[in-house]
Formats: structure tokens, C-alpha cells, sequence
């Protein structure tokens, strides 16, 4: 049976996801976001950034949306700004499908990494996806344009947020153009933790 597609993302209390400018990822504002999620031991062991890291709850979410997670799809954006900063074994270890106009050979990466380009539409990608992921998950990696279009296409069944306790003032809106008016949520749980507040929901047609 196939398996479901999600999205995970860390957003900010004001409902940001991304700073407004790539330039400014890896800055002040994205990493106070994301500080949930660096000192976890399962992040670190990934990233090949070192021995040791926190475990608990934190830890135990991120290495069950690692393992759940059979192939990803990501938008243009997404992949051009990760082609300069993941290292040379990207995180993925799975099956890629870039969302783009862009024609180009499949980029494979040590560790299992390999990253497909889809010419002909987010559909044609998730189908892709969905074969390689095989009874595993799909993620919708991102950037947000990317995860919106996959929500307002009712192609979405779940996805978690991980509330950080930061303000970004401006920046990428998760919802900022969601079709609201054909989607429901239905809470699936919550879980604070004391990096973050981690959301899930399950997606159903309005």
C-alpha cells in the first residue's frame, strides 16, 4: 500500500517558515528557528557535523520523519539554495524529484542521495515519487511555494509544524495563499517539548 504524503516544516509564532531573501538563510533569524533542531543527535549524526547531541522527544521526531520518509520532492528554489550549503552527502538519502522547467541529468550524491529533475509538473513528480518511495512516505521537502501548491491541489494528507518560539516579523508566510475554502484539518496530536511545539494534522477535502 502506498504510503502517505507530507510536509514538515519549523515555522516561527508569527507564521513564517523562510526568511523573504535566499541570501538570508543560514542567518540570525533563520537559526534561532531552527535551534530546535541542531543540537538533536540524530540531526548531528546525518549531517556528518559530529559525535554526541541531545535525545529525547526532539531527537525521536526527527529520526521518525527520517525513517517514514521513502523519497522527497522539492521546488527549484529549494534545490538551488541546497546545492550550495548540504554538504557533499546530502541529507536526503533517498530518491530526490525536483520540481522545475530546468532540463538536466539526474545528480546522484554519495550516500544514496540521488536527484531527479521533473519537467512536466508537480503530479508527474509525486507519481515519481510515490513509485520510488514504494510503501514509504513522500515529503514535500519544500520551499514553501512549493508545499502550498501541493496543499491547494489536494495532494496533501498530512503535515507537522514545529512552533519555535521566535518572531520573524516578514519573511516566507506558510498559508500565505492557501485555498482555505477547500481544505480541513483534523488535530492528529500535539506535543510541547522545550525547543518547540510540534503540531500534526490530517488533511481532509472541505
Amino acid at each position: 500500500m502506498a504510503g502517505k504524503v507530507f510536509f514538515s516544516v519549523s515555522m516561527s509564532l508569527d507564521g513564517f517558515i523562510a526568511p523573504a531573501s535566499l541570501g538570508e538563510l543560514m542567518g540570525r533569524q533563520w537559526m534561532e528557528l531552527q535551534q530546535w533542531i541542531f543540537p538533536q543527535r540524530h540531526f548531528r549524526e546525518n549531517l556528518k557535523l559530529g559525535e554526541g547531541g541531545e535525545e529525547g522527544r526532539d531527537n525521536d521526531i526527527v529520526r521518525e520523519t527520517f525513517e517514514r520518509t521513502g523519497a522527497s520532492v522539492m521546488g527549484k528554489n529549494m534545490f538551488d539554495a541546497g546545492e550550495k550549503m548540504w554538504p557533499e552527502e546530502a541529507p536526503f538519502h533517498t530518491p530526490v524529484f525536483v520540481v522545475t522547467h530546468e532540463k538536466r541529468d539526474p545528480w546522484e550524491r554519495p550516500g544514496g542521495t540521488v536527484f531527479r529533475f521533473v519537467n512536466d509538473g508537480i503530479e508527474s513528480a509525486l507519481d515519481q515519487a510515490r513509485e520510488a518511495a514504494g510503501d514509504r512516505d513522500v515529503r514535500i521537502a519544500g520551499g514553501g511555494a512549493t508545499i502550498l501548491e501541493y496543499l491547494n491541489a489536494g495532494l496533501v494528507d498530512e503535515f507537522s509544524i514545529a512552533l519555535s518560539p521566535v518572531l520573524f516579523g516578514s519573511g516566507i508566510r506558510l498559508f500565505e495563499d492557501v485555498d482555505a475554502s477547500r481544505i480541513a484539518l483534523e488535530q492528529i496530536r500535539s506535543e510541547p517539548s522545550p525547543r518547540a511545539t510540534h503540531l500534526t494534522y490530517a488533511v481532509h477535502p472541505r
